[in-house]
């Protein structure tokens, strides 16, 4: 079977992390997982935040570093065994300040050190659609995370990997992109703007994604699986 990227959006930081946990206690491959989430507020403590000794120095790393806030790469203590041990702080345009791991990792960093190269760079709307996410969820998808949101992605080819991380993914409270684009339409939003580097404050001034319309993750709906 060709590969597939199932990507799901959490309003909850916590449930995206909780996903990502089950997901590798299910047995899928870490090298098939992805996260992505805001980190503006500071809620989730990088090494960058301990001090210089976690802080990569490498050319790539600070050539990202410099891209939008200076957040740099670090690993985020206290992140557990597996993935979540390798998530690490990217400033993203549009975006600004996240943390991020996995193969996805990998690719915001590339397009971070793009943009501060002055090279044209896809940004997260630009990964997602190369990993097969349609360009209207896609955009949705990056507006979620900057409003606060976190992405979590599995790319497989394998049939059964596919069943087994979407029930899991499913299992968490999770955004309906074509609801939430309803949403943002209805305040005026047409889609994402990589060129904001404004923070994004909701209308109750919290600063968080949570707007209730996520999905009933016992309910049937549109599956998140893409080819």
């Amino acid at each position: 079977m060709a590969t597939r990227s199932i990507v799901y959006l959490y309003d909850n930081y916590d449930d995206a992390v909780q996903v990502v946990r089950e997901l590798e206690n299910a047995g899928i491959p870490r090298d098939a997982i992805s996260i992505v989430a805001n980190n503006r507020e500071g809620r989730v403590p990088t090494g960058t935040d301990r001090g210089s000794e976690t802080r990569r120095d490498d050319d790539e790393g600070d050539a990202a570093s410099g891209a939008a806030t200076g957040a740099g790469i670090g690993a985020v203590l206290g992140g557990g065994a597996g993935l979540l041990a390798g998530i690490g702080a990217l400033a993203i345009p549009g975006l600004g300040p996240v943390v991020a791991a996995g193969w996805l990792a990998s690719t915001l960093a590339g397009a971070a050190a793009g943009a501060a190269a002055g090279a044209a760079a896809g940004g997260l709307v630009g990964a997602l659609t190369e990993a097969g996410v349609s360009e209207s969820d896609a955009h949705v998808y990056a507006e979620g995370v900057r409003r606060g949101g976190a992405l979590v992605i599995v790319r497989t080819d394998d049939d059964d990997l596919a069943r087994r991380a979407e029930q899991i993914m499913r299992g968490r409270s999770y955004v309906d992109p074509a609801k939430r684009r309803t949403e943002y339409e209805s305040s005026g939003w047409t889609r994402f703007d990589e060129t904001n580097t404004a923070p994004w404050t909701s209308p109750t001034g919290t600063g968080t994604a949570g707007t209730g319309t996520t999905a009933d993750p016992t309910a049937a709906g549109r599956p998140r699986t893409t080819v």
